[in-house]
């Protein structure tokens, strides 16, 4: 990385010429900014000098600011957002609509019209594109600022120092001076010189690439030259987050002038596109080559019959718009909304309205044990030595480990303790009734990690040291070379190793989860090394229970029957793992573990993944090996944590969920966020998800069937009549009152039946529908032709009047069949999509005696037209209800 020490950073994106022009104005514009309130213009002057005068720079002191310091700042440099969210702007909304191409096309067929002097069709097609874009711009927005004002709902937040009090503010809010507090587990909220620190490490990989945490520590000096920001040991940046300790930080940068500025802006540009989208673009694609082929048709006929080109070009233009479901990303955009708004009522956040289809695919949910199946808070329940004898000594050795690992002072409550970013293991230690530590002095530290799976601490007492590890059982007792009984030590041979285990396997046979401690004495203390956890005397064993959620069992059974398998992906041991899966309800059989993960490859995985419930003693990597290759299988992945080590499995699945109460970094990788740590809410949230995925696939194959049939039937018609089947204004004014009669269908209700399994974009049933019930609507299409001019001898303005009434009819009283896979009368509509469907239906049947029949080319119709439109809608009902339902039947297998 490159360092910004000698110019002032700007952060803007590169585009090109252009952009390197706008660059020295922002700059500018940001030094006026930042003079007004005060504020040094370069960050990098405050990370690298003196802390005391880093604050005098920002204008700031160890107390933090007042309110009126904030309030002014954040009028004069704005909020702390990288990507700042575009503001709401209705003249660039509705001008980018006209970017639609169904838009485009209809604004030329106006002016085509217009340049020929046909002005009643000119204003006809312009009313259309008006009457389009207020509806989807009206729908769209509103949609989009429901979900809005949800993802505010889970917005960050930080912990500044405010008013000389510490308070919990939205992470946006933050500016240059602010005084932060970090903790592990928490995300760097800006880029900060570290005033005071503990223990501190941080997870810089979003910055450098590199797996490990890195150090931190505080320095009251200046920094001198550094050309690697994010290697002053001093600095914390943000886009970082914090694995362990605690630290106060001074803010020197926010938003678009911090490191990760470039980095995020890129991310914000781009991502990798979800399964929905996936879906959406193949439906696109697939429209777009059938719209192209029935043009080419056209276009061809009218060449050989010698009909004008200009005539051919706009009717060819009307079908082309005819065919197209014009509104399906409003219908999306509000369908998806609408469901992100009934979910939250059932207290799940969406921050990404695709996330919703995504969650309603989900067929595996991957999980850890704790805080998802379990109520999340740990109680010690057992101090045994390494017989399985009651001892106080690991717990007095325990404490030390936890009091000094936490940096918890003496006072702090229940609610300190229970906070993220404090193991819960840890805070059961020290929430358990335990020896006075007063005179213990910590001297060094080597922290966690997901390798080792302990914890060391060299604390020292009266002149001596000692050191104190706790960690995984295993992993521990390989490290110990004796242990410890009856105040005796006595060196661990095979048989009091195999005793050793039998303790801890016992233990976690019941269900406890288990922490083992050792220790020794040190006499040199200089700084920690991995190596020196060797030779430990093993002190015993610590036994904590974290009891199944209340009702866990039978949402894991709601789940199963729902489509959704439910996958334990735990770091404890295959005994804890296995008695939990127990309690549960899930069936065991194969547990797979860590060390045998590595010894599979990625296709072997997948195929043992799938056949596998319980994976026991896992790193963050096997979750994410894991995870990739049952999505190489075809499922989609939903994973469910709360931990710092969760946010790759986070990332890497379809769908990441977390809860509320999660560490920061996990509800940031997460796009939906469970406000009850209660599987049930989550359960309500997939079956959500169908429902919303369903309605957009009512849209999808009503539009479809029913247009492709009209269109193909006025394609023929083209070649056979005189005159053309219907006008290009005819058509377009059928499709735009055929999509208004669906605009209520993100209000409609889904069939039970629909919800009993995942559902995803499958392009063969649409295409089944198109050219199945598209023929079938041709043939009664045909069959009105044929009544046309031969029972009615219709002109070509009686015709174009009968087809127009008929065609929107038939297809708009279809919608009540295909909207369901079941008998129509079995399944009740909405009441809006009633209201709508009908409202359309009247419309066409008394539009050719209103005022408009004249301009738009109708004729009123002979008395005896409505009887045979009723017997055509009638019979055609009936048959599509019998094809429809075979059509059906493999979907819904």
């Amino acid at each position: 990385m490159r360092s910004r020490t000698d110019e002032a950073p700007t952060h803007a994106v590169s585009t090109g010429a252009g952009d390197r022009h706008a660059r020295p104005l922002q700059a500018r514009r940001a030094r006026r900014a930042e003079a007004r309130v005060g504020v040094e213009a370069d960050p990098m002057r405050a990370m690298t000098a003196a802390l005391s005068e880093a604050f005098t720079q920002l204008r700031s002191s160890e107390r933090g600011l007042t309110d009126r310091e904030v309030r002014d700042r954040l009028a004069a440099l704005g909020l702390n957002e990288v990507v700042p969210p575009q503001r709401a702007n209705l003249v660039r909304d509705v001008l980018a609509r006209f970017a639609n191409p169904l838009i485009a096309i209809l604004a030329f067929a106006s002016v085509v019209s217009l340049s020929l002097g046909d002005l009643v069709n000119a204003s006809i097609i312009l009313v259309m594109i008006a009457l389009s874009i207020a509806l989807e711009t009206f729908q769209t927005r509103r949609s989009q600022a429901a979900a809005e004002r949800l993802r505010g709902r889970v917005a960050p937040e930080a912990t500044a120092l405010r008013d000389g009090h510490f308070i919990r503010v939205p992470q946006r809010e933050l500016v240059p001076g602010d005084v932060v507090r970090l903790a592990a587990g928490a995300l760097v909220p800006a880029d900060c010189r570290l005033v005071t620190a503990r223990d501190l490490h941080v997870q810089q990989a979003a910055l450098t690439g590199e797996p490990l945490p890195a150090e931190k520590e505080a320095t009251a000096g200046p920094a001198g030259d550094v050309r690697d920001p994010a290697g002053m040991p001093h600095a914390v940046f943000l886009g970082t987050s914090v694995v362990s300790g605690v630290a106060t930080a001074l803010v020197v940068a926010t938003g678009a002038r911090t490191q990760f500025g470039d980095i995020a802006r890129a991310l914000a540009r781009r991502g990798p596109r979800t399964e929905f989208e996936v879906g959406m673009f193949d439906f696109g694609a697939f429209i777009l080559k059938t719209v192209v082929f029935l043009v080419l048709f056209v276009f061809v006929i009218a060449a050989a019959g010698h009909r004008p080109v200009l005539e051919a070009l706009l009717f060819a233009l009307a079908l082309a718009v005819g065919l197209t479901p014009e509104f399906l990303p409003m219908i999306t955009t509000v369908t998806l909304g609408e469901g992100a708004l009934r979910m939250a009522k059932q207290r799940v956040i969406v921050k990404n309205l695709a996330a919703i289809q995504n969650l309603g695919s989900i067929d595996v949910l991957c999980c850890d044990k704790t805080g998802t199946l379990t109520e999340g808070r740990m109680t010690l329940e057992r101090h045994v030595d390494p017989f399985g004898a009651a001892d106080e000594r690991p717990l007095r050795l325990a404490s030390i480990n936890s009091f000094f690992e936490s940096g918890i002072d003496y006072g702090f409550d229940d609610a300190v303790l229970d906070r993220a970013g404090i193991d819960p293991l840890d805070a059961a230690v020290l929430r358990h009734e335990h020896p006075d530590l007063r005179g213990w002095r910590k001297l060094d530290e080597l922290p966690f990690d997901f390798e080792r799976r302990r914890i060391s601490i060299l604390a020292e007492k009266d002149g001596a040291s000692l050191l104190v590890t706790k960690g995984a059982p295993e992993g521990l007792l390989a490290q110990a070379t004796s242990c410890e009984t009856g105040g005796a030590r006595r060196p661990l041979d095979a048989e009091l190793r195999a005793r050793c285990e039998a303790t801890f396997r016992e233990l976690s046979t019941h269900g406890y989860r288990v922490l083992a401690v050792a220790y020794k004495e040190i006499t040199d203390v200089a700084p920690l090394r991995a190596g020196d956890e060797a030779g430990l005397t093993l002190a015993g064993f610590l036994a904590f229970v974290d009891a199944p959620l209340l009702g866990a069992a039978r949402v894991l059974e709601a789940l199963a029957a729902e489509g959704v398998r439910v996958k334990i992906v735990s770091g404890d041991n295959e005994l804890v793992v296995r008695h939990i899966a127990d309690r549960v309800g899930i069936a065991p059989g194969q547990i797979l573990l860590g060390a045998e993960v590595d010894r599979l490859g990625d296709a072997a995985l997948g195929k043992v993944a799938e056949e596998t419930r319980l994976f026991a003693r896992v790193s963050p990597a096997h979750k994410s090996r894991i995870i990739r290759a049952l999505r190489a299988r075809g499922h989609v992945v939903g994973y469910l944590g709360d931990g710092i080590n969760d946010a790759p499995s986070l990332h890497g699945a379809d769908v990441g969920i977390s809860v509320a109460g999660a560490v920061d970094v996990a509800r940031d990788a997460a796009e939906v966020i469970l406000l009850e740590r209660d599987l049930g809410v989550l359960l309500a949230g997939i079956l959500e998800g169908r429902r919303a995925f369903g309605n957009v696939m009512k849209y999808v194959l009503m539009g479809t069937s029913s247009n492709f049939g009209n269109m193909v039937s006025m394609a023929g018609a083209f070649v056979v009549l005189p005159f053309l089947p219907m006008l290009p204004t005819q058509i377009l004014l059928n499709n735009f009152l055929y999509d208004l009669a669906q605009i209520t269908i993100p209000t409609d209700n889904v069939d039970p039946g629909f919800l009993k399994k995942p559902r995803r974009w499958d392009i063969g049933l649409i295409r089944r529908f198109m050219v199945v019930l598209g023929p079938v609507s041709s043939l009664y299409d045909i069959l009105t032709f044929y009544a046309l001019l031969h029972l009615f001898h219709a002109s070509p303005a009686l015709f174009h009047t009968g087809w127009f009434v008929e065609s929107l009819v038939t297809q708009t009283l279809v919608l009540f069949v295909i909207r369901t896979a079941a008998r129509p009368w079995d399944s009740r509509p909405s009441r809006p999509l009633v209201l709508t469907a009908l409202a359309v239906v009247i419309t066409a049947l008394v539009l050719p005696w209103t005022p408009l029949a004249t301009p738009l080319g109708f004729v009123a119709l002979p008395p005896g037209f409505f009887l045979f439109l009723v017997v055509v809608s009638v019979t055609y009902l009936a048959f599509v209800e019998g094809v429809k339902r075979r059509l059906f039947a493999r979907f819904l297998e």
